[in-house]
């Protein structure tokens, strides 16, 4: 798009009305200037007869003309406006033609700025714009930023190109949006799963995309290949949150022609429910199922759609959630995880979702096969895990007994079992679900329980511990566990055992740590936070932010210290005070004589 010459006109002349070239060439022509323009205002001026009497009263009132014939014109262009708006919403015969015989009249003055919105309504209004007038639009950069969206809509359908450059900073903002709530030091309250889906699609971003996209089609499955394509790039999951809250929020707005045709809607539709009241019942279980069992020959690619949707944190966070509550339930009811279908889904989906990035990747669109080992031997083994939390729980409610005490301290403290230390390393649905395991346990500041899987989540398939969802939620969950850090087995399991073996990730030295940092610094012991300072320290790679941030953390602990010394300075002398032995000995007389 480029910034269009100069014209010598406006327009005006095109559609026989004097304007700039007009009255220049009366200027340059003619012997009297001063009679020239008056005859031009005589001509071009307000005509009606009931209108003339009243500019000699203006006159004395100090109105100029100028102001009287603008406030005239701004009047009645308002009315046309009106009209024309009017005119769109009738029987599209009648308003076509209509409308097209208006743009033709009145397209030369788009340039003309004050009669400008009198062209852009009768193009809002017009269903299908001739490419000839969509080519001057493009062209003139300032009528493209004037044009309504209504209008930019059919000039995107075939501009890719133009389009990806308006949706692109909508995507940038949505992923800061998602980051600032993620890595923000001073959040402990708008944690990033509390929102809704409902609260969640109000967003600016994806309300703004929506309204871009309206009910076109084409534009929508550009959106989509944009998401496709950045999240192979970055590997960014943020991208499938959106591509799900785009559908829903298309949803919404019930948009029957994007809706109607995208293979994902009623499956996201009801993952969606799912999500929105916490609880996956026997009626939707069999939706979501039929949904995955239905996919006839020659559609797999739906498959790719359907798994970045479960691939949305949020999706995740809900499935693997969900699995942790149903373990509970069955160890409550002393069932077995191969005979609950609804677990089995659950897996099932968990398992297409963290499997997206390598099928679009690949794309070969086959549904993983679930491991049936996850399900006979890591499950029976992470729930003897989570019996040994609730017996020790259990027993910490009873009546104290020192030897009972100590046996089920020794019975049911000890690693964990070596079958779930194995299998997440093998497989990322046991990863996800011992991470979740790890959140469950310090949700309940059961600090045994939080350390015997901490001890061993480092080792979790492809990293998956580090990633930021789960790190902002374990730090949320860890600050309110602050006086834990100042014994030495918690700090030696969480910093040395896991926080130090993921350091060359940046996200958990700039990010996570210098959070948990900000506000559990005064209950480590000053040689364990010396060394943590150090290792979080930031190099010239890190940006400014984190440099301010370290520096704000710096400033925090040493305002910390000088405030500890103060408070224990009076105390420490009132307590030598006190104890002096000279302080019962009688005070002695003057070594001189009195006189």
């Amino acid at each position: 798009m480029s910034t269009p010459t100069k014209n010598n006109g406006t327009g005006l002349e095109d559609v026989n009305i004097p304007g700039q070239a007009f009255l220049r060439e009366a200027l340059t022509s003619c012997t009297d200037p001063l009679k020239a323009i008056e005859s031009f205002q005589l001509e071009n001026g307000v005509l009606l007869p009931s209108l003339r009497p009243m500019l000699p009263l203006l006159d004395l009132h100090g109105v100029r003309r100028l102001d009287f014939h603008t406030s005239l014109m701004e009047e009645l262009r308002d009315k046309l406006i009106a009209h024309i708006n009017d005119l769109g919403q009738k029987e599209p015969r009648e308003r076509d033609k209509k409308l097209k015989e208006l743009l033709v009249k009145s397209f030369p003055v788009v340039r003309v700025k004050s009669l400008r919105p009198v062209v852009m309504a009768i193009l809002r209004n017009t269903q299908h714009i001739d490419d000839k007038y969509l080519r001057i639009l493009v062209r003139d950069r300032e009528l493209y930023a004037d044009t309504d969206t209504e209008v930019k809509r059919q000039i995107w359908r075939d501009n890719q190109s133009l389009f990806g450059d308006e949706v692109s900073p909508l995507l940038s903002q949505y992923i800061r949006e998602k980051e600032h709530i993620l890595f923000d030091h001073t959040n402990l309250n708008n944690l990033f799963f509390q929102p809704t889906p409902k609260v969640r699609r109000q967003g600016e971003v994806v309300q703004k995309l929506a309204n871009m996209i309206g009910t076109s089609v084409k534009l929508y499955d550009m959106v989509l290949q944009f998401l496709r394509t950045l999240f192979l790039r970055t590997r960014n999951v943020h991208y499938c949150t959106l591509r799900a809250e785009l559908l829903m929020a298309l949803h919404d707005l019930e948009v029957q022609e994007i809706i109607s045709i995208d293979p994902c809607h009623k499956f996201t539709w009801c993952l969606d429910a799912c999500i929105r009241e916490k609880n996956v019942d026997i009626k939707r279980s069999r939706e979501l199922q039929g949904f995955l069992d239905n996919i006839k020959r020659g559609q797999e690619q739906v498959l790719g759609d359907l798994s970045m949707t479960l691939c949305d944190p949020y999706a995740i966070n809900f499935l693997a959630t969900s699995v942790i509550k149903i373990l509970q339930h069955l160890i409550n009811n002393e069932g077995m995880p191969r005979d609950n279908p609804i677990l089995i889904l659950l897996l099932r989906m968990l398992a297409l979702g963290l499997s997206a990035w390598v099928m679009i990747d690949s794309q070969d669109f086959k549904e993983p096969k679930l491991d049936a080992q996850v399900v006979t031997k890591f499950l029976p083994a992470l729930m003897s895990l989570m019996v040994d939390d609730q017996c020790r729980s259990l027993h910490g409610k009873l009546p104290p007994d020192e030897r009972e005490s100590a046996l089920t301290t020794i019975e049911h403290s000890g690693p964990a079992p070596e079958a779930v230390e194995t299998y997440i390393q093998e497989s990322s649905v046991s990863s996800i679900l011992a991470m979740y395991y790890t959140l469950h346990t310090a949700r309940t500041k059961d600090r045994v329980g939080v350390l015997r899987v901490l001890a061993i989540l480092s080792g979790c398939k492809d990293d998956r511990a580090y990633e930021d969802p789960f790190l902002h939620s374990l730090i949320a969950l860890l600050i309110p566990m602050s006086d834990e850090f100042g014994t030495e087995d918690f700090c030696t399991t969480l910093f040395d055992e896991f926080i130090f073996a993921g350091l060359t990730r940046e996200n958990v030295t700039s990010r996570h740590m210098l959070k948990l940092l900000w506000y559990v610094h005064n209950k480590l012991p000053a040689g364990r936070l010396a060394t943590l300072m150090k290792a979080m320290q930031p190099t010239t790679a890190h940006n400014e932010h984190i440099h301010k941030l370290y520096e704000s953390l710096q400033e925090r602990i040493a305002t910390g210290i000088a405030a500890t010394v103060i408070q224990a300075t009076p105390a420490a002398v009132a307590a030598t005070e006190f104890d002096s032995p000279m302080k019962n000995l009688g005070t002695p007389g003057p070594h001189y004589s009195p006189q």
